[in-house]
């Protein structure tokens, strides 16, 4: 695995003003990545593909292979594929698409393509705390299955840093040798989902990474837009949650696909998230100007926020290619201009778990 090499950014870093721009961002592997999937082989499945950031993933995944020269390894993209415009798209892209519902009652694992490797994305979290079965089915109970199906092949498992308890704003946040300390039902089934995928890495000696998000951000959604969001409805954004962390989605599908050279028995655990801890109150001045609207507030900063240290991350893969700043101006054109969002809040600044 190539160490400390930061993914290389278009040059200049042009803003993207169109969905068909940003894809492309997103998608386009770095000279780190090909390097990195060129030392390994065979299929690679990504399971949940058709959430927030599978389908970017599986294209980027897709590109990569072919510049490495791994034209004859299969992706296969498996989801219930109820957006059927994002399937076509993949199959477009040369990724195989499969069609499963994974929860399903009679749901088959075994008919499931098989792969070398494999990114687990399955995951519940918005509406678990009124139906907290669903988190534990889900982010919890899912993966024991999954992991017996593939005891052979390498998994790199999605987390979240909700696994962490909430922090004061000046530490720097959590490192991954801090204790986990969940908060509410969707971060402890989290939290059962790695335990599970500890255990397989263990008693079956399956080679695991989970990896411990804090807010990607596609400027079709994520904290920047749901921070961006009041602003442009004429309301107070509030400072109750007064820091956060968040980092360039196209960072964290590079760093997912390359620490499946990170997995290992017992499992291994990395924290996935941009640099700073950023200001909620800066970040509403910068995309208020950006936006040229007044910005207003409500609360006061609580002296605690959810906060990952991802110094290790960095060291092994480089800094995001998108920094902040960039991230910031970028996300405050592209809602000025009236590009598409999704409608998909993040929620960071919920605090009690409750989601």
């Amino acid at each position: 695995m190539t160490t400390q090499t930061s993914t290389t950014a278009p040059a200049a870093l042009k803003a993207p003003t169109s969905v068909a721009e940003l894809e492309e961002l997103l998608t386009t592997p770095s000279s780190a990545l090909v390097e990195d999937l060129a030392a390994r082989s065979g299929d690679l499945v990504i399971l949940g593909a058709g959430g927030k950031m599978g389908p970017s993933l599986t294209v980027l995944a897709r590109r990569a292979l072919d510049a490495a020269g791994r034209t004859g390894d299969a992706v296969h993209a498996v989801s219930r594929w109820s957006d059927a415009t994002q399937a076509d798209r993949l199959r477009d892209a040369g990724v195989n698409v499969v069609a499963a519902d994974l929860l399903a009652p009679d749901a088959d694992l075994a008919s499931l393509p098989d792969g070398a490797d494999v990114v687990y994305m399955v995951g519940a979290k918005f509406g678990t705390s009124s139906a907290p079965s669903l988190a534990w089915a889900a982010n919890a109970a899912l993966v024991h299955d999954v992991a017996r199906r593939y005891a052979d092949s390498t998994i790199a498992a999605f987390s979240t840093g909700n696994v962490y308890p909430l922090v004061p704003v000046e530490s720097g946040g959590c490192s991954e040798e801090h204790p986990v300390g969940p908060v509410g039902e969707y971060a402890m089934s989290c939290l059962g989902r790695e335990r599970v995928l500890q255990h397989a890495a263990l008693s079956r000696g399956t080679k695991v990474v989970t990896i411990r998000l804090n807010y990607a951000v596609d400027l079709r959604y994520g904290v920047l837009f749901d921070v961006a969001s009041p602003i442009l409805a004429d309301e107070p954004v509030d400072l109750t949650t007064g820091h956060v962390n968040v980092v360039w989605q196209g960072y964290a599908n590079e760093v997912a696909l390359r620490s499946l050279g990170l997995a290992s028995s017992p499992a291994t655990a990395i924290n996935l998230t941009g640099p700073e801890t950023a200001s909620v109150r800066r970040l509403a001045e910068l995309l208020g100007r950006g936006l040229d609207r007044e910005v207003s507030f409500t609360g006061e900063p609580a002296p605690t926020a959810l906060l990952n240290d991802a110094t290790r991350c960095h060291e092994l893969f480089g800094y995001p290619q998108v920094p902040l700043r960039t991230l910031v101006d970028w996300q405050a054109q592209w809602l000025a201009a009236g590009l598409p969002t999704s409608g998909k809040p993040t929620k960071f600044a919920v605090r009690d778990g409750a989601f």
